[in-house]
Parts: C-alpha cells; sequence; structure tokens
C-alpha cells in the first residue's frame, strides 16, 4: 500500500507501510510464535486470517483542528495542532467518501474546532462507522452544549448530504483530556442504533460501544471460535468482556442447546448486546450482565467453556486464578495483545492451547488480533 500523507511525514500511524502485505503477514506469524513459544506448540498455530491491505477500517475517529469554516479532520501533531488526514487510504469504501462530506458539513455548519493548546472551541471530534449495509453513525463529540442548537438545526442538511446516516448524536466532552468521548450522549435522531452485518449475525451497535474496526477480519475471527467449540461437549458458556456480544451471540446460534452468558461492565454494549439478541431471535438462548468479568466470574459457579476477549492489559492474575481453580473444561481466548496474553497463560498451568491462530485486524502496524483454544491438560 502507498499512502501519501506517510510520504509527506504528515502521518506516521501506519509504522509498516510500504512494506508488501505478504510480508506483513509473515512478520505477524513470526511475532506471535515467538511471543508465545513458551504457551503454544508450534503444531498448534494455523497460517493468518486476513483481508485486504487497505480500504478496511469501518471506523473513523477524527480529531477536529483548524479554525471555524476551515477545520482539518484527522490526527493532531507534535504541538497538538490538526492534521487533515480526510483521504485517508485505509477507510472502507463508503466511509472514505462519508469523511470528505462530513469534513465540508463541519465547516458549513460554522462549528469551532477545538483547540488544544488554547482549550478552546467546541467540536473536538468526529466519530463515525459505516456497516456493511451502507449505513452510518455519526458522533459529533463536543466540549459544551454551546453549539447543540447548531447541530440539531442542521441535523436535515446532514441526512440530505449524508442520507445513510441512520443514527447522529451529540457526545459531550466537558474536561481537557486525551480522551475520545465523554459519558453523555445526546442523541439527534430517532434511530438510536447501527444494524452491522457480521456474517451471519446482525449487531446492534449503539454509540460507546465497541466494535472491532476490521469487519472482514472480525467475521472471521468469530467463524473461527464457532468452528474451534463445533466439537466441544457443550452445555453452558461464558463470554467475559462480551463487548456488543459477537462470540456470545455467535456460541448461541451454533450451539441451541447451550445456555450463553455475556458479561460486559459498559452498559452501552450490554444493551447492544440485549437489543442484537433480540433482534436475531436469541433472547431466549442467551443473556446477557452488566458486570465486572472478574468479579463476576469469582462469584458464580464456572460453565464448560470460558470465552475472554479482554482490553490489551489482559485477564489479570485474579481472573486467571479463578479460571484455574475452576471445574471449565475449556477455554478460548481472544487477545490484542499477545504479550498479555503470554503472561494470562503462564498463569493457567493445568491448561494446554491445542489451536492458535493470527488475525491481521490492522494492516499496516505490528498490532494484531490472535485466538487460542486450550482445554486442561
Amino acid at each position: 500500500m502507498q499512502c501519501d500523507y506517510y510520504d509527506a511525514d504528515r502521518c506516521r500511524s501506519c509504522e509498516l507501510m510500504g512494506e508488501p502485505y505478504r510480508h506483513q503477514l509473515a512478520r505477524l506469524q513470526t511475532r506471535l510464535e515467538r511471543t508465545l513459544a513458551d504457551a503454544v506448540p508450534g503444531d498448534a498455530w494455523q497460517p493468518p486470517a486476513h483481508g485486504p491491505e487497505s480500504g478496511f477500517r469501518n471506523k473513523a475517529k477524527l480529531a477536529v483542528g483548524g479554525v471555524r469554516g476551515a477545520p482539518t479532520l484527522g490526527i493532531l501533531d507534535g504541538e497538538r495542532r490538526g492534521v487533515d488526514l480526510r483521504h485517508c487510504g485505509l477507510y472502507e469504501p463508503g466511509l472514505d467518501t462519508a469523511v470528505v462530506t462530513l469534513a465540508e458539513l463541519v465547516a458549513d455548519l460554522d462549528l469551532t474546532p477545538y483547540d488544544v493548546p488554547a482549550r478552546s472551541g467546541e467540536l473536538k471530534h468526529v466519530i463515525v462507522t459505516h456497516s456493511p449495509d451502507g449505513e452510518l453513525m455519526v458522533r459529533f463529540v463536543l466540549r459544551s452544549r454551546a453549539q447543540l442548537g447548531k447541530l440539531k438545526a442542521g441535523l436535515r442538511e446532514i441526512r440530505r448530504r449524508l442520507p445513510q446516516a441512520r443514527v447522529v448524536t451529540v457526545n459531550l466532552l466537558p474536561r481537557h483530556q486525551a480522551v475520545l468521548e465523554g459519558h453523555e450522549e445526546i442523541w439527534l435522531t430517532q434511530e438510536r442504533e447501527l444494524p452491522m452485518r457480521v456474517g451471519d449475525l446482525v449487531l446492534q451497535l449503539r454509540p460507546q460501544s465497541f466494535f472491532q474496526t476490521n469487519t472482514a477480519v472480525a467475521t472471521q475471527l468469530y467463524a473461527q471460535a464457532r468452528d474451534w467449540v463445533a466439537d466441544v461437549d457443550l452445555t453452558s458458556a461464558w463470554d467475559l468482556y462480551s463487548g456488543v456480544g459477537g462470540f456470545a451471540l455467535t456460541l448461541a446460534a451454533a450451539r441451541p442447546r447451550a445456555t450463553v452468558t455475556g458479561v460486559e461492565v459498559a452498559a452501552e454494549a450490554v444493551r447492544s448486546a440485549v437489543r442484537s439478541a433480540a433482534a436475531a431471535g436469541l433472547d431466549g438462548r442467551v443473556a446477557f450482565v452488566a458486570a465486572d468479568a472478574t468479579a463476576y466470574a469469582g462469584a458464580h459457579d464456572a460453565p464448560d467453556l470460558v470465552v475472554v476477549n479482554p482490553p490489551r492489559r489482559g485477564i489479570g492474575a485474579e481472573l486467571a486464578g479463578t479460571i484455574e481453580r475452576s471445574s471449565a473444561t475449556h477455554l478460548l481466548y481472544s487477545s490484542c495483545d499477545a504479550e498479555s496474553l503470554a503472561a494470562d497463560l503462564r498463569s493457567l498451568p493445568s491448561w494446554k492451547v491445542a489451536r492458535a491462530r493470527g488475525f491481521a485486524m490492522f494492516p499496516q502496524t505490528e498490532h494484531a488480533e490472535v485466538l487460542v483454544l486450550a482445554g486442561r491438560r
């Protein structure tokens, strides 16, 4: 992949830009095997799953800079000034044109970009998610309600120029801090969820609900999980850190005789998962609980299968200890950080990894997802 922004040294987020994709995939496999050499037998590895090397991102998280009437949408440089990346080649078709239109809308609606060094202005970020059916969720992150009226008044124009915008919201982030969004969400549209097709599933995404940014590879990830547990003797399962319910719903659809419980601390993600289960007719097979995964696991009898999909830091010693002492017979671990996965597997001495696979979720970077299936020794 070639990128003008990278060549001009305007953005260096893609540290592997210019390296042939086949080399990136080989590098990914080598890195995972080395990092997990003490925990994963060599014969457990499958070749990495991958999608296209460009045009794969379903979500753009755009820092707003510049000045009123001439905004930048992209990232901030070392001096916290805006760098415009509206033509980034990572955005999937449909999202790429939406980002360009949104940049024009920010200018035409007379929204004031937030100036980080001066701590003044209003519009901090624009976050837009694109579904496989071509619909959009657009979120404007404001410092205060001062320009909320402009966005309410401009909703008709937003939807005229972006008719695919199903969900439009304002998120309030009043504090000056290096985070993407605040806690308060204000819906401007009647629709509150973006249907996201992932293979045979349709996930109902709400604002502040995490979903993988690469739909094609996420589809392969859930399909691999389904196929690996097809032969597992399974009557019950947990999906810890369940997010919007991808693994839990996949298991519930594939194993109708099993009871599946998803556990997620983020209330918005739980709402998304519950809506997705109902829309798919799976609400009788799967339940979702808003709770801390470690606390929940420590307070309940373990199922046959434990699925964990934790943040980058991993599951940690306490949850690993609970799983180690439990009666569970199988563990499916999806990780975005091979080093924390290796540490967690060292805390599970009675478990043996039978299958492992990397997923090139983030082409042009060193980051990847890895999935392992383990059973008792």
